[in-house]
C-alpha cells in the first residue's frame, strides 16, 4: 500500500517567490527571485536572467509576468517598426531566447531601439538567456555597451535536494501521497528539469486516475516505459 511507504519531508527552509506556492526559492535561484522581487526598482531597463535548460528561468519569467503583465515575445518578433507596440500598454517586456539576437543585424537593431524606448518612458524589459551577454557575439557596439552595463543574474540547475523538494510539491499539490522509492526513482530515471518534473507528475496523475491505481515505482515503469526504468542513473544517485 502507498500509504505504508515512508513520506518524503523536505524542509529546505525555502519560501515561495512572490507569493506563487509553486516556486520553490534554494540557493541556485534565490538571486534571480530577489531580483524579480525587487522590480520596479532597477537600476537599469533591462535585466538578464541566464542559465541552463531546466533552471527555472521560464516558470520565473511568468511569475513575473503574472504581476507586470508584460508581452512575451521571442527574437523572431524584434523588427524595428514592432518596437513601439511591444512596449503598448504596459511598458513591460519578455524577451525569450535573447542571446539569438546577437549576430542578426537587424534583430541587434530592433533590441537596441527596445532597450532605448523602455529607458525612455520607464519600462522593463526582462531577457531571457543560456548564457551571459558578455558571451554573446553582439555587432552591434551600442547594444553591447548597454547589456553589459544591465544586471546579469545567473540561475543553476536545481539540485537534488530541490528536485526532489519539486517531486514532492507537484505530487501534493494534485492532492496524491507517494512513498519515497517513487521520489527517488523518479530522480534516477528521469530528465532532471523543472519542465520535465512537471510533465512527468501531469502524465502520472493523468494515468493513475484513468485506471483507478495508486502511484508505485512498478506503475511509474508501465506508465513512462523501459526506456526511463533502463536510464542511466544520476551522479550522486545510489
Amino acid at each position: 500500500m502507498v500509504a505504508e511507504n515512508k513520506q518524503l519531508s523536505l524542509d529546505l527552509g525555502h519560501r515561495s517567490a512572490m507569493g506563487e506556492a509553486d516556486f520553490l526559492v534554494a540557493p541556485g535561484n534565490a538571486d534571480a527571485v530577489a531580483w524579480l522581487d525587487a522590480w520596479p526598482d532597477w537600476p537599469a531597463p533591462a535585466l538578464v536572467l541566464f542559465g541552463p535548460p531546466g533552471s527555472g528561468k521560464s516558470h520565473l519569467a511568468q511569475i513575473w509576468r503574472a504581476r507586470s503583465r508584460a508581452v512575451l515575445v521571442e527574437p523572431d518578433d524584434l523588427h524595428l517598426d514592432s518596437v513601439p507596440d511591444l512596449l503598448r500598454p504596459m511598458r513591460t517586456v519578455v524577451l525569450d531566447r535573447a542571446h539569438e539576437v546577437a549576430g542578426d543585424p537587424g534583430r541587434e537593431r530592433a533590441l537596441f531601439h527596445l532597450y532605448n524606448a523602455a529607458k525612455e518612458i520607464g519600462g522593463s524589459l526582462l531577457l531571457l538567456a543560456d548564457n551571459a551577454p558578455v558571451n554573446w557575439v553582439l555587432r552591434l557596439p551600442d547594444l553591447r555597451s548597454r547589456l553589459l552595463a544591465a544586471p546579469a543574474v545567473g540561475m543553476a540547475a536545481p539540485d537534488d535536494a530541490l528536485l526532489m523538494a519539486v517531486l514532492v510539491k507537484l505530487f501534493a499539490d494534485r492532492q496524491i501521497r507517494v512513498g519515497e522509492d517513487v521520489i527517488r526513482w523518479l530522480m534516477t530515471r528521469t530528465e532532471r528539469s523543472f519542465a520535465n518534473a512537471r510533465r512527468v507528475v501531469e502524465v502520472l496523475d493523468r494515468a493513475a486516475l484513468e485506471a483507478k491505481k495508486p502511484i508505485t515505482v512498478p506503475f511509474c515503469k508501465a506508465v513512462l516505459g523501459q526506456d526511463a526504468e533502463e536510464a542511466e542513473p544520476a551522479a550522486g544517485q545510489p
